[in-house]
């Protein structure tokens, strides 16, 4: 198979999802470089500069989706990656924290370049080959989250945070080029009509929810890093590279969770695979609150995030061959929200609390979703298999 065409979105994706990575996990020790206020003034601007993005493109996300949907989705992909390259540019020339959160804040007015993509992997007229491209796009940018991390820490602590930044706004702006001018036209959108029964609101709402609540436990991760890491016996040196090797792993984790997705699905119902994996999930994040050492730590999350990884794909696989751009952007915001409500939640406990009780608030988010999977339509019983 040449990379050529349609082919070239999955690449795209991987190196926006590898910018955007590249440039997080170092985001919140730049942030202490430059802060002026006190240590818990500066957690509180962790959580909100990490999250003001997401935040926003969860209202933003359902509204491109919307118009995308009737319009052009490759000349919004293509805009969009542009803006957001430029935007990350002025990350690295931001001064203060205020004028780093602005930053952030126009990155989520933007919206998410994934719903573009996600819209156009579905203009086929046959259901095998859009399963085949949306799962190419989710495989792409699950990889592009796995290297990321480890390789925008190292470019962070040798070649300085701003210039980590200008490299990935140097690589939105290539994936922009990247789509312009490989991908070809996109058709236009079936009509409503044409489509085999359309998602109803409530099962669009369950997988929402389920997203939100399964990603709230991936996402927590990087902003309390330059925290939790010193109680773990992490010397302050190395809290950079031992928090982009925990990030890094979580990647691998969830990157073989995304793969083994489809075979899970096999062994049982959907509705019973997705409560397990969201309660295997909560057990096993409550567990961090139990141990000492940085080691053990990185293998409870490996875990934990190999049970919880599955349940984007699975869930919105199902329900993506009968939703509008509309619908696919509310979920896929729900997913993006969850980069806002981890950090700020994991940043706002920890100034409330100790990190055992996040832990155990963490784990309580995921097991509130799992009524969510009785919803018919939602996710798959037994007799949809």
């Amino acid at each position: 198979m040449t990379l050529r065409g349609l082919h070239l979105l999955p690449v795209a994706m991987f190196f926006g999802t590898f910018a955007w990575s590249f440039v997080y996990v170092s985001l919140p020790f730049h942030i202490q470089t430059i802060s002026t206020v006190d240590a818990g003034a500066t957690l509180r601007w962790t959580g909100w500069i990490l999250g003001i993005s997401p935040l926003v493109t969860v209202v933003t996300a359902p509204i491109w989706g919307h118009y995308a949907e009737r319009g052009n989705p490759k000349a919004m992909y293509v805009t969009v990656e542009m803006l957001q390259g430029l935007t990350f540019f002025g990350m690295a020339l931001a001064q203060t924290l205020s004028e780093l959160f602005l930053a952030r804040l126009v990155l989520g007015i933007m919206g998410g370049a994934s719903t573009f993509a996600f819209i156009m992997a579905g203009r086929e007229t046959e259901t095998t080959a859009v399963r085949r491209r949306v799962a190419a796009v989710q495989s792409a940018m699950t990889v592009g989250q796995v290297i990321g991390p480890l390789a925008g820490a190292i470019a962070a602590a040798q070649l300085g945070f701003r210039t980590s930044f200008m490299l990935g706004g140097l690589i939105l702006l290539g994936c922009s080029g990247l789509v312009r001018w490989g991908v070809p036209p996109v058709p236009p959108a079936p009509r409503q009509r044409d489509r085999e029964g359309a998602a109803r609101p409530r099962d669009v709402a369950a997988v929402a929810l389920i997203v939100l609540g399964g990603n709230v436990q991936v996402f927590f991760l990087t902003a309390i890093l330059p925290v939790v890491l010193p109680d773990l016996g992490v010397a302050p040196a190395r809290t950079l590279e031992i928090g982009g090797m925990l990030i890094f792993a979580s990647g691998v984790a969830a990157a073989l969770g995304a793969l083994a997705a489809p075979r899970l699905g096999e062994w049982m119902s959907e509705r019973m695979l997705i409560v397990t994996l969201l309660a295997a999930s909560s057990v096993l994040v409550a567990g961090l609150a139990s141990v000492a050492s940085v080691w053990l730590y990185g293998v409870l999350r490996f875990l934990q995030v190999l049970c919880v990884a599955p349940v984007f794909p699975i869930v919105v696989a199902r329900i993506a061959q009968r939703a509008g751009g509309q619908a696919i952007g509310f979920i896929n915001s729900a997913r993006i929200g969850a980069a806002f409500v981890g950090p700020v939640v994991a940043t706002t406990a920890l100034t409330w609390d100790s990190p055992a009780a996040l832990y155990l608030l963490l784990a309580a988010i995921g097991l509130v979703c799992l009524p969510a999977t009785a919803v018919r339509g939602a996710v798959a019983g037994p007799r949809a298999l």
